[in-house]
């Protein structure tokens, strides 16, 4: 990244500054604006989460929020009621209060004497989320948002649920936030109403899984806050960006074809992050494209920002099964619209192990053919990466040939000429189950003539809701069923000699829970099917080659690294007693803000179990420990969250624990039962 300091406006900042709500709660708010704005008011851009502005984001917030100011903008970064510096309790995401606070902050900024009315949101993650949420809420002010790494929804495409499956991130984000929500705010900020506000929120939080897992269907409480129920609610323009190594893959494309506002989709190589920040690279001059687009939409500049395509992305070329990637070759191509009129589905018969000759999409398989069938071991899934990669610790999915001795695997023959895809692949099969509750993992994979197998896209489906995620049905062992497994968002180039693999499993763990039983799936082949969305080889790209600049922000904040950061991710099989664990650690190691004197260090650790192939023995494990010190103020954070089942029930067991020094000063513990609701 290239760092500058000379930018067209000077700035200035309020590091804490308070917004009051409406029910008498304060925010606390960091502000970065040009100094002209006092005489020349500006637009203001809010970035709104929890991750605590202070210390744990100040050093990307120090990157992006003072160049978009020495642009011309009033950058605002707000921490969500009940983290970091501001009041309250955070008791759940996007919650009905989240979002009035956050109609409330931009009325604010729209009324100070240094705005001048006009206001958009930008974020990553939580932040684009409260952004997409709000927009759908029309207040006034709001002129345009610019989102990346996001869902439109919460339960179908989130870290919760995948198919009706249960994700293993649904119990490592809540850990992530039991740690971040019961962490205490700075006494330098707050003074000594710091014990008092630390103590509120470690008597008010329960483990946030526990409601998740309350929640196994699609009801209104998934419902709520998702753009999809309603896509005519967001009236303003949106910049929508995400990556292909990202859980949120899929959601750019979602909102380029149902929003009728104006709005761009942008999606590379990456990871969740943020595309200036992106790995595997090649990272972009993101900053650069936000003040082009606040430009336009706050500022009334008319700059081309919306000629060109709808959508760019990266079109990924083969490489190699890694679990990191520094750089993923390819080349970005452009759409015009999306749905692309450059695509065209091509569905091929899965037939004797074979990816046959690709048939019209609109037939209707033939009936008949024998069954194919597997009962997959729980090792099918070690190598499955996380479900939103971080790149760190290496995360993504490791060589498939290993998985794929537990699954059906289906090839097509050598390409005799490249092969690209953009879009989302599905898998339709005609199939029966020996159980009442099943899931199938489909697994699409370049695999290279020496056969390695590099996983490209995959989804996952609980069976018991393949008509209604509403209203889920056990199923009927024996009988024949016909079910679609959509596959993650790619673009993906295979090229000659390569072949193209699916593989179907019944297990995918710990990236999914597997079911309460091993069910046997039998797949009729002649009836079952993979359609692909090619995008013809010759079409033009629409593109230049390079369409962006060289990332760009400004000095990073002065922090030393006091103790080591240490990165471990672990497979490991007990051959004797057949344990299987998967162990991560992603651990900060302590680092020393130097303008504000703390040290604050943070140390995940998640450890995923099973034996042998007992699908009631696995269960996962999230352990936090959040420090922070200056001088004689020394606290820390230990929370744990422990997931296990048997065939009819989850189990959560969580403790919290807090420490003042060496002296714990509050200490809950948790035991729970959540019955299985076909999952």
């Amino acid at each position: 990244m290239r760092y500058v300091t000379n930018l067209p406006y000077e700035t200035k900042e309020e590091e804490h500054v308070t917004i009051p709500m409406s029910d008498g709660v304060r925010l606390s708010a960091h502000i970065w604006r040009p100094t002209s704005s006092d005489q020349e008011p500006v637009p203001a851009v809010l970035e709104y989460i929890p991750y605590r502005k202070r210390d744990l984001t100040a050093v990307r917030d120090s990157v992006h929020h003072p160049y978009l100011a020495g642009h011309g903008y009033a950058c605002v970064r707000v921490d969500l009621r009940g983290t970091g510096d501001s009041e309250g309790v955070l008791r759940d995401e996007y919650l009905e209060r989240e979002q009035a606070d956050a109609e409330e902050i931009l009325a604010w900024l729209a009324e100070q004497h240094w705005c001048d009315g006009g206001t958009g949101m930008m974020g990553i993650s939580w932040g684009a989320f409260a952004a997409l949420q709000v927009a759908a809420r029309r207040p006034p002010s709001l002129k345009a948002i610019a989102i990346a790494s996001f869902t439109d929804d919460r339960h179908a495409d989130d870290m919760h649920y995948m198919g009706g499956a249960l994700l293993s991130d649904n119990l490592a984000e809540a850990g992530t936030m039991f740690a971040y929500g019961t962490c205490p705010p700075d006494p330098a900020v707050v003074g000594d109403r710091w014990r008092g506000m630390w103590h509120e929120r470690l008597e008010n939080t329960e483990p946030w899984v526990l409601e998740w897992l309350r929640h196994q269907r699609r009801d209104d409480y998934w419902r709520h806050a998702s753009v999809c129920e309603d896509y005519t609610s967001v009236r303003c323009p949106v910049l929508a960006s995400s990556g292909w190594a990202d859980g949120y893959s899929n959601a750019v494309t979602r909102l380029l074809g149902n929003l009728d506002v104006p709005r761009k989709g942008l999606i590379g190589p990456w990871s969740h992050k943020f595309p200036h920040l992106g790995e595997p690279g090649p990272a972009i001059g993101y900053l650069q494209e936000l003040v082009r687009w606040w430009d336009h939409w706050l500022k009334g500049v008319d700059n081309g920002v919306m000629d060109g395509p709808m959508l760019l992305a990266w079109m990924q070329d083969s490489v190699p099964p890694s679990t990191s990637y520094e750089e993923r070759p390819g080349r970005w191509v452009g759409e015009p619209d999306w749905p692309s009129p450059h695509i065209r589905p091509e569905t091929h018969p899965l037939t004797r192990h074979t990816i046959g000759p690709a048939q019209d999409a609109t037939a209707v398989p033939a009936e008949g053919g024998a069954a194919m069938t597997v009962r997959s071991p729980l090792s099918v899934g070690q190598f499955a990466g996380k479900w939103a990669s971080y790149n760190a610790p290496p995360d993504l999915p490791y060589d498939q040939r290993e998985e794929d001795g537990g699954s059906l695997v289906f090839d097509s023959e050598p390409l005799t000429e490249p092969v690209e895809i953009l879009g989302s692949p599905s898998v339709e099969l005609d199939l029966t189950v020996s159980e009442p509750v099943a899931l199938v993992a489909a697994r699409l994979s370049d695999v290279s003539p020496d056969g390695a197998a590099t996983r490209v896209s995959y989804g996952i489906l609980n069976l018991t809701r393949r008509d209604s995620a509403e209203s889920p049905e056990p199923l009927e062992p024996g009988r024949r069923y016909r079910a679609t497994i959509p596959l993650n968002g790619v673009a993906q180039a295979f090229p000659p000699g390569h072949r193209i693999r699916l593989s179907l499993s019944t297990s995918y763990w710990p990236l999914a829970w597997p079911a309460p039983k091993p069910a046997l799936l039998g797949v009729h082949e002649h009836s079952s099917t993979l359609t692909l969305p090619v995008r013809p080889v010759d079409e033009p790209d629409e593109v230049p080659s390079s369409p962006f600049g060289e990332p760009e922000g400004t000095p990073p904040l002065a922090m030393t690294q006091v103790t080591p950061p240490e990165e471990r991710w672990d497979v490991k099989r007990d051959l004797i007693g057949y344990r299987s664990e998967l162990d991560i650690v992603k651990d900060r190691g302590t680092v020393r803000f130097e303008d504000i004197g703390l040290e604050a260090g943070r140390r995940a650790h998640e450890r995923y179990t099973a034996v042998a192939d007992d699908f009631t023995s696995v269960g996962g494990e999230s352990t936090w420990t959040m420090r922070f010190c200056r001088d004689d103020w020394d606290v820390r954070v230990v929370t744990s969250t422990r997931l296990t089942c048997d065939e009819t029930d989850f189990f959560v067991d969580a403790t919290l624990d807090a420490y003042e020094a060496d002296r714990r000063v509050f200490s809950r513990t948790w035991n729970e039962k959540v019955p299985r609701d076909l999952l």
